[in-house]
């Protein structure tokens, strides 16, 4: 297992799958020692600035959540509305002012590769948060540490990616993940919404094995883990088109039992793609995928703050 060499966290892609393995070691270190209620103190004294110009929940707040864990501190925006953006300032000059209050960054921006921007004005480390229909590069760290923890491999799996493939950023960036391991991907979705035709190329050139259907009952019998997504209403440009396409695969309990022990996830917030009954089932891991965002997000904050190293010759992260 290699060194951490990352500062900023910019697009899945960038990982190395020992920088991969790595964060998976730490998390799983770092859930122990919230299990155990251990007081972490490893970002004492650091703050972390959480710029949040679209909406959010579970990443904002596991992120804030995450830092607190650490003994760091916060400040927040939450809202575009309440920041100079809404007076005409530019990214580039509120990343500029934010870095004489915070030692990182976590930045959701509506437009595709504004986290470059943002690290390009910045010598602090900048953390994608999600780009507008670009990258969630965070989320996929989450999920990879989910299917480890769900399946207790990731090597072998066959992992269908269904719904709004095109604008979803999510998939976007575990399917980049995944690509770092042996695994069956099967892209599920309506013609209009297939993943971007770069992002397969990329995939099939790295030797990826990557199936398109627009067949769920075919992927749920075939697949050991199923992502559900949604169908993304502010993406669309015209709703007419949302509203011909949301509903397009729905998720029963029905249709589940013809899965093999099969792991369902979701990055949320659901619409009607899951239905509530399936919440029930062993296999619906999609609220604790979400608990697992705080030591994953744990793990990367103190990977990139320099809090963690690694211990002798066993390649296992201590917290120091």
């Amino acid at each position: 297992m290699g060194e951490w060499q990352v500062q900023d966290v910019l697009t899945a892609e960038q990982f190395s799958r020992d920088e991969l393995e790595l964060v998976l070691h730490a998390a799983r270190r770092l859930a122990g020692a919230l299990c155990s209620g251990s007081v972490l103190q490893t970002m004492r004294g650091k703050i972390l600035a959480t710029l949040f110009f679209e909406p959010s929940t579970r990443t904002r707040l596991s992120f804030e959540a995450a830092m607190l864990r650490l003994g760091g501190q916060v400040v927040s925006v939450a809202e575009a509305k309440s920041t100079s953006a809404a007076k005409g300032e530019s990214l580039e000059d509120t990343i500029r002012t934010v870095e004489g209050y915070a030692d990182l960054m976590v930045l959701r921006h509506p437009e595709v590769g504004s986290a470059h921007a943002a690290a390009a004005a910045t010598h602090r480390p900048v953390i994608n948060a999600g780009d507008g229909a670009g990258q969630h590069p965070t989320q996929a760290l989450l999920d990879l540490y989910t299917i480890a923890e769900e399946k207790g491999t990731v090597d072998g799996l066959t992992v269908g990616l269904v719904g709004d493939l095109k604008h979803g950023r999510t998939v976007h960036s575990l399917c980049q993940v995944l690509s770092r391991y042996d695994v069956r991907l099967l892209l599920v979705s309506p013609d209009e919404l297939r993943m971007p035709t770069d992002i397969v190329g990329d995939l099939q050139e790295a030797g990826g094995k990557v199936e398109q259907t627009d067949d769920l009952q075919a992927a749920v019998s075939a697949c050991d883990v199923l992502y559900m997504t949604r169908i993304q209403r502010e993406r669309f440009p015209d709703p007419s088109d949302y509203e011909r396409l949301k509903g397009a695969y729905v998720l029963t309990e029905e249709l589940l039992a013809r899965g093999h022990e099969l792991t369902v996830m979701h990055p949320l917030p659901r619409v009607d793609e899951i239905d509530p009954g399936v919440d029930k089932l062993p296999g619906a891991a999609y609220f604790r995928q979400s608990a697992n965002g705080v030591p994953v997000r744990m793990a990367l904050l103190s990977l990139i703050g320099g809090q963690i190293s690694r211990s002798g010759d066993s390649g296992v992260p201590t917290v120091v």
